[in-house]
């Protein structure tokens, strides 16, 4: 796939920020007993690495487009979107202001991780505790009032950079993901299998597979949601897809019926670890070399998996695991994958 070429008269401007196309492979084991076929999206760069970068790239050409001198967003401790936004910031000239959730904000969590990346981007860190978390869109916009007073240009970017702008970074990625499905055989029929913690890379994914008619192709897309449950993320990303629809008119018209959130992989919480789900990490770590994170990826591949033992068809003849990044995380110290 041209990374340059536009792959809609709709599309808006974008900056390069990613190394694309991302490659992909088969997994040696058959997880499950169906063959699984990795995208690589942990390859998006060095310090860029992950799905965040994608959404970024347009994000951020609408900041830079504005003549933003900050750039606003929010996350939790470890979170992936706050260190791509602050250091695709830095490589373009504006400052960050980062809105990170934690359990004790009076005594922040230690420099390990993402954190460390936050601060080397010169990010400035506004520490907040889950109950405030319910108010972090009111947050970011008292956050964006005061710095517009000290005479900055400040320019939002939702949580998980998940909104209709946002999501022309997964669109944009289903393209290139389906040359790459066909140019490598994957059995059909076959489902396209991703993490959901925000609904941004979900909303892409269900908006290409509609736009690309792939489930003609033999091809449909599935979410295992690592926070909250099915409902809320059914209805999170038919929001963002209507919202893209009234903005570009793309004549997708995605309904809730399109969208297949597996929901009961959740386990203890948002970035908590069971026992089962770190084995799973070392397994695929020891067989594949290839790093998963607890919070995210880990936590949907064992999703997969286990429903993979339940209903070896569930997903098809294959499966295509979307490695959305997060290895920072894993240094962060919080949780031992070790054993």
């Amino acid at each position: 796939m041209d990374t340059s070429a536009r792959i809609h008269p709709a599309e808006p401007a974008r900056v390069t920020l990613a190394h694309l196309p991302t490659g992909g492979h088969w997994l040696r084991e058959r997880w499950g007993g169906v063959p699984v076929w990795l995208k690589r999206d942990d390859h998006t760069g060095g310090e860029l690495s992950g799905n965040k970068i994608r959404k970024l790239e347009y994000l951020l050409a609408e900041a830079q487009a504005q003549g933003a001198t900050y750039v606003l967003t929010c996350g939790g401790e470890q979170s992936n979107h706050a260190r791509a936004t602050a250091l695709a910031a830095a490589r373009l000239g504006m400052r960050s202001l980062l809105i990170l959730r934690t359990d004790n904000p009076r005594v922040p969590p230690a420099l390990t991780g993402n954190i460390t990346l936050d601060v080397m981007a010169g990010a400035d860190l506004r520490w907040i505790s889950y109950a405030q978390w319910r108010d972090r869109d009111q947050l970011l916009a008292q956050e964006a009032e005061r710095l517009q007073q000290r005479g900055e240009r400040p320019y939002v970017i939702p949580e998980g950079g998940s909104n209709a702008l946002g999501t022309w970074g997964y669109l944009r990625a289903m393209h290139e993901l389906v040359q790459q499905l066909d140019a490598a055989q994957v059995p059909r029929p076959a489902t396209i299998v991703y993490a959901c913690g925000s609904g941004g890379t979900g909303a892409g994914l269900v908006l290409g597979a509609k736009l690309l008619r792939l489930p003609e192709r033999g091809l449909s897309v599935a979410g295992i949601n690592v926070c909250d449950d099915r409902d809320y993320f059914v209805r999170k990303i038919a929001g963002i897809c209507a919202e893209v629809e009234a903005r570009w008119q793309l004549g997708a018209n995605v309904t809730e019926a399109d969208i297949d959130m597996i929901d009961g992989h959740v386990g203890l919480g948002y970035a908590k670890s069971r026992p089962e789900e770190l084995a799973t990490l070392r397994r695929v770590g020891q067989r594949e070399g290839v790093v998963l994170d607890p919070v995210y990826t880990g936590k949907a591949f064992h999703g997969m998996v286990t429903e993979l033992s339940r209903a070896p068809r569930r997903f098809g003849e294959a499966v295509c695991f979307v490695h959305t990044g997060g290895i920072f995380g894993l240094l962060a110290g919080g949780v031992n994958v070790l054993g």
